[in-house]
């Protein structure tokens, strides 16, 4: 067999297919929580549509979802858990400045 012909060869190697992650009787909506924390990453940022593995449709209706959680209050628009820490121990106190003549 010439080299030139076995670039098109096939591999023979069997691969498992991933299981959708949103199930066919799974609702998106904004009082699902435990469906949308899925697809929010640890920053409180929506994840991609490639990362997520979902439709354009379902894509849409997710950050639908998470909008309308964030505005609702049952979700927080940032995750900024380390930046609160920090903030903590560096109390900063704010004084009159005095003119001195």
């Amino acid at each position: 067999m010439d080299k030139s012909k076995r670039f098109f060869l096939k591999s023979k190697r069997s691969f498992r297919r991933r299981l959708p992650p949103i199930q066919s009787g799974d609702r998106i909506d904004y009082r699902n929580m435990s469906l949308i924390s899925r697809f929010i990453s640890e920053q409180g940022k929506i994840l991609s549509r490639r990362v997520n593995r979902l439709t354009l449709k379902q894509q849409r209706l997710i950050t639908i979802a998470i909008k309308q959680a964030r505005i609702l209050s049952l979700l927080p628009f940032l995750n900024n858990e380390k930046q609160f820490e920090r903030g903590e121990s560096t109390v900063r106190t704010i004084g009159l400045r005095t003119r001195n003549k």
